[in-house]
């Protein structure tokens, strides 16, 4: 039997949030064709459970399987009407900090002019995101000073990238290092014994090159930046996954913003399941 494991970021992937158009009815067909028994939708967000909930039920999105949340650092799965969480993923990242108190990272952090501690809500043990500033900080400079300040406490951190467009914020998350979208993903493809040319994953922004340039099989939506679109080829020729990389183009047939371009990288990866799009 064919099936698919389809992990999919959230904001301007699946939700229609970006300044691009969405093609009409698109929503609707990537809910049923989610909806196939064949079919496990994985969201895989920057989102805490919460918000992530209230994104489905406003854009009546479909109902996912499991869910990657707060970028990479929590793994849930779905089960009579309930999220309940996949304890052996949290045992697995907590490795690298060694019970480090959160607290001591956001002092150190916030010490730094143009940054800015995030809401509580945005938080975890495992994800201390904050609001950087943009015409104080760039992309290189905040890295600089945060692992610097970040030194004396002599631990590892994956530092997360990306900016909010609407209102041109910069956004910083610090995660233990094996805290990532794309181990999240992988650890979630053994833990349901999936093979590789099952597993498609979407996304649109900077926290998701990670997974792009992968060996994972993945989707760029058309929607996507061009300087994006251009760094992202970059770097799966010098990596050599071009053949896990598909960029999702917009032609006067083909709407590949968002949902649709989700569903247009699945059938180039798999065109078997053309036969469960309706619409």
């Amino acid at each position: 039997m064919i099936r698919l494991l389809l992990c999919t970021d959230m904001d301007r992937t699946v939700i229609p949030n970006g300044i691009q158009k969405e093609a009409i009815g698109a929503r609707e067909t990537f809910s049923q064709f989610c909806y196939e028994h064949t079919v496990t939708l994985v969201y895989v967000t920057g989102r805490h459970l919460a918000l992530m909930s209230q994104a489905v039920k406003k854009y009546k999105l479909p109902i996912a399987d499991y869910a990657i949340t707060d970028v990479g650092t929590r793994i849930y799965h779905q089960k009579d009407n309930q999220w309940h969480p996949i304890c052996a993923w949290e045992k697995e990242i907590n490795q690298d900090w060694h019970g480090i108190e959160p607290t001591k990272i956001h002092h150190l952090v916030c010490a730094i002019p143009g940054i800015s501690l995030q809401e509580f809500e945005k938080q975890n043990s495992h994800k201390i995101s904050f609001y950087i500033d943009l015409q104080q900080l760039d992309e290189s400079g905040c890295f600089a000073h945060v692992k610097k300040q970040l030194s004396p406490l002599n631990i590892n951190t994956n530092l997360i990238w990306s900016i909010d467009e609407t209102s041109n914020t910069g956004l910083l998350d610090i995660l233990p290092p094996k805290a990532n979208k794309l181990h999240a993903i992988e650890f979630l493809q053994k833990h349901l014994g999936y093979e590789a040319q099952e597993v498609v994953f979407a996304g649109d922004s900077g926290n998701d090159l990670e997974v792009l340039i992968s060996p994972v099989q993945s989707v760029l939506v058309a929607n996507a930046t061009p300087e994006l679109k251009k760094q992202a080829l970059s770097l799966v020729k010098q990596k050599g996954t071009e053949q896990q990389f598909y960029q999702a183009v917009n032609t006067k047939n083909n709407n590949g913003n968002y949902s649709s371009g989700i569903l247009q990288g699945v059938m180039h990866y798999l065109p078997t399941f053309k036969q469960y799009i309706k619409g």
